[in-house]
């Protein structure tokens, strides 16, 4: 890969607007030039989100980037819980010229081999924490999209809200520091998950940019990423490893859940959920939420940073880091921090037991086995 894609190769860039390095590349698919995006609305973005965690349940690592090219601005969070303390950084720029630059602030992943193979750095920081980390594929990605109905736009006349992209499980391995301290990740062990998701963002822009003034919700309800060695789910789909002779990927059909939650803060500690599966199968599912080892979206800006003063896509100013370091054995830190959570879990299917990963939206999960919605029950 050309040194181009990564960094500005000049200063001049900014008066050839609207072309960029890229533009040099055979890449187009439209007229335009590829700073130029199909749709004026500025909720588009494109986005890298990863989840990587240990087997022993020490080590939970969530990291992604977005741009948001009708805003001109960057953003890229690493969230690192390492025996039940979060500590995060935040990183803020302009995009600039070069859409091949994903790099924002102190956290600077590098695509490797697209689809295959991400190198995920955070540089040294004011924060406590930095990290080298190799990412390998080993799930067969496939495209889908989500299409709002005509009537779901807003405001009413704009095109259907479309988000595309592909996810995927994978192994992980390098090297965490933690205020000096080196911590080992061997590649046998180490595991995640991965998406790459482009479209009109939900909660991009926070009150301001959502019809009804509102501060929007950071996700939905079920989020969870389990692989074990005969099949793997990622929220609503079942996916296979490269090679496999199943068909290309799977569908989840029906979820039951029966969840059990801490009584002071209303967030998740255990749970049995049944997946019934496109083949046919009901996969019975136990999770038991490992400690305080969650990693604690808010920090990434997902339903609004802690204290809700920024939101995704928000310009908070060029080439601005923040952090913050949260002992999670503190409820009360819990309680404030809790929204969209990604708790390390150990989990357990047809007698396998290995580790994954549950999201809940807390307290709505709770609610909603308190009203019983469909699907959501007490454990």
């Amino acid at each position: 890969m050309s040194s181009d894609w990564a960094f500005e190769v000049d200063g001049h860039f900014a008066e050839q607007f609207p072309l960029s390095p890229l533009d040099d590349h055979l890449i187009h698919q439209t007229p335009d030039p590829i700073r130029v995006t199909h749709t004026t609305d500025p909720r588009f973005f494109e986005r890298h989100w990863n989840v990587f965690h240990d087997q022993q349940g020490d080590l939970l690592i969530a990291t992604g980037g977005s741009f948001y090219p009708n805003l001109d601005t960057a953003e890229a969070f690493a969230i690192v819980t390492y025996k039940g303390v979060q500590r995060s950084v935040r990183a803020f720029r302009r995009i600039g010229a070069n859409r091949g630059n994903i790099h924002v602030g102190p956290i600077q992943p590098t695509i490797v081999s697209g689809m295959r193979e991400w190198n995920h750095v955070l540089a040294p920081n004011d924060h406590g924490i930095a990290y080298d980390l190799t990412w390998q594929d080993t799930h067969r990605q496939m495209y889908r999209s989500a299409y709002g109905s005509l009537d779901s736009g807003k405001p009413a006349g704009g095109q259907r809200h479309v988000t595309a992209g592909f996810e995927s499980f994978g192994r992980v391995g390098g090297w965490v520091e933690i205020e000096g301290r080196r911590i080992e990740l061997d590649m046998t062990e180490g595991r995640g998950t991965r998406d790459r998701h482009w479209g009109i963002g939900r909660g991009v822009g926070g009150p301001r940019l959502q019809a009804d003034g509102e501060a929007p919700r950071a996700g939905w309800i079920g989020g969870v990423w389990i692989a074990f060695s005969t099949f793997a789910i990622w929220g609503p789909i079942v996916l296979y490893p490269y090679g496999d002779s199943r068909s290309r990927y799977g569908k989840v059909r029906k979820v039951e859940r029966r969840l059990r939650f801490e009584e002071e803060t209303r967030i998740f500690l255990e749970g049995e959920i049944d997946f019934t599966l496109d083949t046919g199968e009901i996969k019975r599912v136990h999770f038991e939420r490992i400690g305080n080892q969650t990693a604690y979206m808010t920090c990434g800006l997902y339903g609004g940073s802690p204290d809700k003063t920024i939101w995704q896509g928000d310009y908070v100013g060029d080439d601005v880091v923040q952090g913050d370091c949260y002992d999670l054995a503190d409820p009360a830190n819990r309680l404030a921090l809790r929204g969209l959570d990604e708790h390390h879990c150990r989990i357990s299917c047809d007698g396998e037991a290995t580790t994954g990963i549950l999201q809940p939206l807390e307290p709505h999960a709770y609610e909603a086995c308190l009203s019983g919605e469909k699907g959501w029950a007490f454990l």
